[in-house]
């Protein structure tokens, strides 16, 4: 499950969708499979630019959509907001989803992931954070041992 999170999606993938979606832009006839499935190829992107405006495209296609549809616009909503590091988010879109389907095992694993990875990063917060108070005690420690000399 920890793929979905770390999937890259291809080149060939991006520029194939992205060109369907802009020539269909261009015509004024995008409909929701072309901007599903190139938001689809974004939020799956390996730049943070790209996965804003999936997520841009795909908050778009929830508030004009179905029910079905908008299950899966709440998947790779939280999936997009997780590789954003944007974990309360994605959480969000998560808890979101379940309410629509509870029982959904791919979203529950999903939200499962997110959570140790929240955990992970606040881990790395706190031990940064540790690392900075001992670093200024040990500076403020030097300067009063130096005073006391002098």
């Amino acid at each position: 499950m920890e793929d979905v999170l770390d999937e890259i999606v291809s080149s060939e993938d991006l520029k194939k969708f992205e060109s369907e979606y802009n020539e269909k832009l261009q015509q004024g006839k995008v409909d929701q499979k072309a901007q599903f499935q190139y938001a689809w190829c974004l939020v799956r992107s390996r730049y943070p630019a790209d996965i804003r405006k999936g997520i841009m495209l795909l908050e778009d296609l929830y508030a004009t959509n179905g029910e079905s549809e908008k299950r899966d616009c709440l998947y790779y909503l939280a999936i997009g907001n997780a590789r954003l590091k944007e974990y309360s988010k994605a959480l969000h879109f998560v808890r979101a989803f379940l309410s629509i389907e509870p029982g959904n095992t791919q979203v529950q694993q999903l939200e499962a992931l997110i959570k140790k990875k929240v955990d992970r990063e606040g881990l790395k917060g706190m031990a940064i954070a540790g690392g900075v108070i001992v670093g200024i005690a040990s500076v403020l420690g030097l300067g009063i041992a130096m005073a006391k000399k002098g």
